[in-house]
């Protein structure tokens, strides 16, 4: 089917990527970058490859213009521009930032014209003229945006681009200022474009209806050979066509070459999250954390067994410089447990992966989110478990009562060698009644004593999964640890010390009955 749709299209061979993340992309509301921030993201999108970046807008501060003039004269292969009104001393604040290129833009749409400048349909004629001739007396390469395109009644709009072009712009920008185009109509009025003029066209799309990228896409099919994105498609308002969604569905969906290294769209993204400080949702295609990562038991099995039968195939996580994740939870199944078990160096057997398992849905089932730590956790707790037919002591029940006013009480049943032992134990806390309990219970037979408990909480919340290391003693000097992970810390307490109990009688050699 897509090879269909490619044949049908009017595709270029080749689309350059023009970076506007440092101008879009800081409009975002509460971003402000400092001019080191810019120089460093300008290297970073110059190592990725883009053809151009849109420094910024010099003449909006002095902040603004260093910024400008410092990436311009920063020696980077990519071609620098700035931003510029129809206006000659906007024009020549970017001329003296020493860009390569000037972008100057002017509102086209009469909504816009006749509510924000103020200008006739002439007077515009006139400014888009006068700006471009300017801006190419200086021998500076001329991008010119008709603002509000896509809402520019289209035979005036052709008028405009017209008027630019046979001023000396070499590149003309289709900006959905305020994204309300859809796929077919992006298409059509590019196409329209590409007739009736001879530059190179360019389109920069809007956020708003969360088509941005999908309307850039549909430009391209119509011949548009330069397209305008931000990283992680910041910008205003719902933000830009998303540098990393249309170079990889360029690259690797339609076979148009971009020129993009992406092996390095993974830390460019996460380089502008930090900057910016503006997070993406781990959903997020292409560079979030869940871009690769899979829990379903039936999804984890299949990408185990070969990655394109859950992913896209034509694009790895390689590919982007991500990685691939499988991820414990309620859908997990034993093949991704036992997977995430062998990359944390845990080796267990099947019985002891089927119990992790179950225990993460379990976790999951409550409505956590289970992280590696979690997993990692239950993993050594149940590993660390004496196998069952190899048990002395076996937990039946225990119960605590505790409150305001009642000193905490354990009551716990224990199966020792068959026999059934009863007993119960006050404390000052429940932790504490439940293990003097089970020691309570077991010193007819053996004296153990607690020498070390540590508990630590392994994610956060008053729900936190939480692991307990005990290590005991007995009256001939053996010392054994138990480990166990429940979100119960009572429960997990119990499980250690049991745990424990049966190092001890194993390494005592005693029979079991």
């Amino acid at each position: 089917m897509i090879e269909r749709v490619r044949e049908k299209a009017s595709l270029p061979q080749r689309v350059r990527i023009f970076d506007t993340t440092l101008r879009d992309g800081e409009q975002t509301p509460g971003v402000s970058l400092t001019v080191e921030q810019k120089l460093t993201i300008a290297h970073q999108l110059d190592r990725l490859g883009v053809h151009v970046i849109e420094a910024g807008f010099p003449i909006s501060s002095k902040g603004e213009r260093q910024a400008v003039r410092r990436i311009a004269r920063a020696g980077l292969d990519a071609e620098v521009c700035g931003l510029a009104r129809v206006l000659k001393q906007d024009i020549e604040a970017c001329i003296d930032c020493g860009v390569d290129m000037v972008h100057t833009f002017v509102s086209t749409s009469d909504i816009q014209r006749e509510h924000t400048i103020k200008k006739s349909r002439e007077e515009v004629l006139e400014l888009v003229a006068e700006a471009v001739s300017y801006v190419r007396e200086h021998g500076i390469t001329c991008l010119f945006s008709a603002m509000d395109a896509t809402r520019t009644e289209l035979d005036y709009l052709l008028q405009v681009f017209r008027t630019a072009e046979e001023a000396g712009a070499g590149i003309m920008n289709i900006p959905d200022t305020v994204g309300v185009m859809v796929p077919p109509a992006m298409r059509l009025i590019t196409s329209e474009v590409k007739r009736a003029i001879r530059a190179v066209v360019d389109v920069h799309c809007h956020n708003d209806f969360g088509l941005a990228t999908a309307n850039t896409l549909a430009a391209v099919e119509a011949g548009a050979e330069q397209v305008q994105v931000t990283v992680n498609g910041i910008g205003e308002r719902a933000g830009n066509a998303s540098l990393e969604q249309v170079v990889m569905s360029l690259t690797t969906i339609y076979g148009v070459e971009t020129g993009i290294r992406t092996e390095h769209l993974y830390e460019t993204s996460k380089l502008v999250e930090r900057l910016t400080g503006i997070r993406m949702p781990p959903n997020y295609p292409v560079v979030g954390e869940n871009a690769f990562s899979h829990e379903s038991g039936i999804h984890t099995h299949g990408v185990l067994e070969k990655a394109e039968t859950f992913e896209p195939g034509v694009m790895t996580p390689e590919m982007v410089g991500h990685r691939r994740r499988i991820v414990s939870g309620k859908h997990a199944g034993v093949h991704g447990v036992r997977a995430m078990l062998a990359e944390m160096g845990v080796h267990a057997t099947e019985e002891q992966v089927r119990e992790i398992t179950a225990r993460v849905k379990e976790l999951g089932d409550k409505g956590k989110r289970v992280t590696d730590a979690d997993l990692l956790a239950i993993a050594e707790a149940v590993v660390g478990e004496v196998a069952k037919q190899e048990k002395v002591v076996e937990l039946e029940e225990f119960a605590v009562m505790t409150g305001n006013r009642v000193l905490p009480t354990a009551s716990v049943r224990l199966r020792f060698r068959g026999r059934e032992l009863r007993g119960a134990e006050t404390g000052v806390g429940p932790v504490d009644a439940a293990l003097r309990a089970v020691r309570s219970v077991l010193s007819e037979v053996e004296d153990i004593r607690l020498t070390e408990y540590h508990l630590e909480a392994i994610t956060g919340g008053s729900d936190a999964l939480a692991e307990v290391l005990v290590k005991l003693e007995d009256s001939r000097g053996n010392v054994a640890a138990g480990k166990a992970a429940r979100e119960d810390i009572v429960n997990a307490s119990v499980e250690a010390m049991i745990s424990a109990i049966n190092r001890i009688f194993l390494m005592r050699g005693i029979e079991k009955g």
